[in-house]
This record gives C-alpha cells, sequence and structure tokens, in this order.
C-alpha cells in the first residue's frame, strides 16, 4: 500500500510540476489569463524574458504530501498579488530602465543628486516604455505600489482532475497486480 500511494506522489509530481511550468508558456494560469503588464514590451512575457522564476520552482515529495517552492523572494508576490514599496533602490532601476528604454537622452544631476531631465524637443518625445518607467521612477519612497496576481502554481479545477485522472490510473494498475496474484 505505501508503493501505491509513494507512485500515486511521483506520478503528480511530475505531472503537475509540467503543467505549471505550462503556464508561463500559456502567459496564463491554466485558462484564467495573466493581466498585461503597464510596461509594453518587444521580447515576450516580463514572466517568461529571463526565466528565473520559471527555473526557481522546484518540488518536493514528504511522506504523503507534495510541496512546490520558489527560493525567489518575489515568487508569492507574482503567484498572489500584493503590494510593495518604493524605495531608493527601486528609484534608481526605474530611472536605469528610462535611460535604456529612451536611448540617450540629455539629462543632469542636481546638487541633492536627484535626476533632472530637461525640457528639450528630443526629451518630449518619449517612447511609452519610456514614459511608462519616468512615472515609476518619479514616484516618492516610500509610495506603494501595487501588483497584480499573475498565479502559475496553486489549486484549480484542472489540478484536481490531473489528481484524479493519476489516482484512476494507479487503481487499475493495482487492480490489474492484485488480479493477477490472485490468478496465479
Amino acid at each position: 500500500m505505501q508503493d501505491f500511494i509513494k507512485n500515486i506522489l511521483s506520478d503528480l509530481r511530475v505531472d503537475l510540476t509540467d503543467e505549471f511550468d505550462r503556464n508561463f508558456e500559456r502567459k496564463a494560469f491554466f485558462d484564467k489569463s495573466w493581466n498585461e503588464t503597464s510596461i509594453p514590451n518587444k521580447r515576450g512575457s516580463l514572466m517568461m524574458r529571463p526565466g528565473k522564476l520559471r527555473r526557481s520552482i522546484k518540488s518536493r515529495e514528504n511522506k504523503n504530501e507534495l510541496t512546490w517552492s520558489s527560493s525567489l523572494p518575489y515568487a508569492s508576490l507574482q503567484n498572489e498579488g500584493g503590494e510593495i514599496v518604493v524605495t531608493e533602490k527601486m528609484k534608481r532601476f526605474f530611472w536605469a530602465m528610462f535611460f535604456k528604454a529612451d536611448g540617450a537622452k540629455t539629462f543632469k544631476r542636481d546638487k541633492d543628486k536627484s535626476v533632472v531631465i530637461r525640457n528639450t524637443e528630443r526629451n518630449k518625445k518619449l517612447t511609452a516604455e519610456a514614459a511608462i518607467w519616468k512615472a515609476l521612477a518619479l514616484q516618492k519612497v516610500g509610495a506603494k505600489m501595487k501588483i497584480k496576481q499573475r498565479q502559475f502554481i496553486g489549486d484549480h479545477p484542472q489540478v484536481r482532475q490531473r489528481v484524479e485522472h493519476v489516482v484512476d490510473i494507479n487503481m487499475k494498475e493495482l487492480e490489474k497486480k492484485i488480479f493477477n496474484k490472485l490468478k496465479r
């Protein structure tokens, strides 16, 4: 009986890990599409582009349970949604992304080391992506940003359906084994 449960857990671990990985390809949690990001991009989904989050997901069998986890600190924030507080480091990142998205625009630093964009014709023609990065960079330290949920792991009717399917297959195999033993 212990082998029976172990086989079910092992099969479920492989099957569900594969399904959770496919959520990144679907850009959805099974049939529920992820919210679009406000930052337009030409290089694919933000959740897929670097691939760190997708690769960080690990599954583990422990006695009679399966768990999936990630070592990345933002994994649960992406999976469940929530709020984060803007830090000085984040603002520097937003400014760097702004300048990267908009090319080498003209800017200067004030005495207090804050960035000031010069009001030139070139700077007035911001790209959509650069405008969003600029708006993020202009937020005050301590402001709260809402992160929309982009679930990739969790309970879903299709997960329950996969569990039932795997259990049914293993039950049929067990029935065959029992029948063959009784036949002898």
